[in-house]
């Protein structure tokens, strides 16, 4: 697969990514056909950063009922980016 930005969704912003922020850690939710390497270069790309490693987690959707019918919500990709000490992506460091 072809990487670009666009493998990358959204920053997951939640009390635990913020904590892990602290530790260079940043999190974002990925294609479900991503891979660690693809979204290594895309970060690189996208925000002129080197990240050190990449952590990639698949989440299940969870089962749901509407009325009648059974359902489930939608799977989805976690990535993980760890970054060397001294960098910062700039979109979440503050206003």
């Amino acid at each position: 697969m072809e990487y670009s930005a666009a493998m990358i969704i959204e920053p997951v912003v939640t009390e635990k990514s913020n904590i892990m922020r602290e530790k260079n850690k940043y999190i974002f939710r990925v294609l479900l056909q991503a891979n660690k390497y693809d979204v290594m270069r895309a970060i690189e790309e996208l925000f002129q950063v080197h990240p050190i490693k990449c952590n990639i987690v698949n989440h299940k959707g969870k089962p749901k009922r509407v009325r009648y019918k059974m359902g489930y919500t939608s799977h989805w990709k976690k990535a993980i980016i760890t970054l060397p000490a001294g960098e910062k992506i700039q979109i979440f460091e503050g206003a």
